[in-house]
């Protein structure tokens, strides 16, 4: 398979550093019981063009976004659609996750999650290993 070059906004680095030492208590969830142990890998706070996206994992361009109330604002719902677009014009898919869902309904995240790794893990011709938990 032929290797995919991400495009990178070099300045936003130390950026998606700050944000890997403050995630918030959702995406901490997410990422130690979740995503850490999965294979193929993700990678978290990782720059795609000019965005830092929260979850990625290279080997089956999934993004994961889990997203707090201000993303229901008008103005960061339209910068979202913008990014998400651009995310998809370069073949990723994004999976956008509500902070109240990783908060009340934690098993059908999980199961969003997984559904999604399976689907484009077969797609991709990719194994997949998943944590214990799933």
């Amino acid at each position: 398979m032929k290797k995919f070059k991400i495009p990178v906004n070099s300045t936003l680095d130390k950026y998606a550093k700050e944000n890997r030492k403050n995630m918030t208590d959702e995406e901490k969830k997410v990422w130690y019981q979740i995503l850490r142990g999965h294979d193929p890998e993700f990678h978290r706070q990782r720059i795609i063009g000019n965005y830092i996206v929260d979850f990625y994992c290279p080997k089956l361009k999934i993004i994961i976004e889990v997203d707090g109330i201000q993303h229901y604002e008008e103005e960061a719902a339209v910068y979202d659609e913008k990014r998400t677009k651009f995310l998809e014009s370069k073949g990723f898919t994004v999976l956008r996750i509500d902070n109240s869902d990783v908060n009340r309904d934690y098993y059908n995240v999980l199961h969003i999650i997984d559904t999604h790794c399976k689907i484009k893990a077969k797609e991709m011709g990719e194994p997949l290993i998943l944590p214990k938990e799933i």
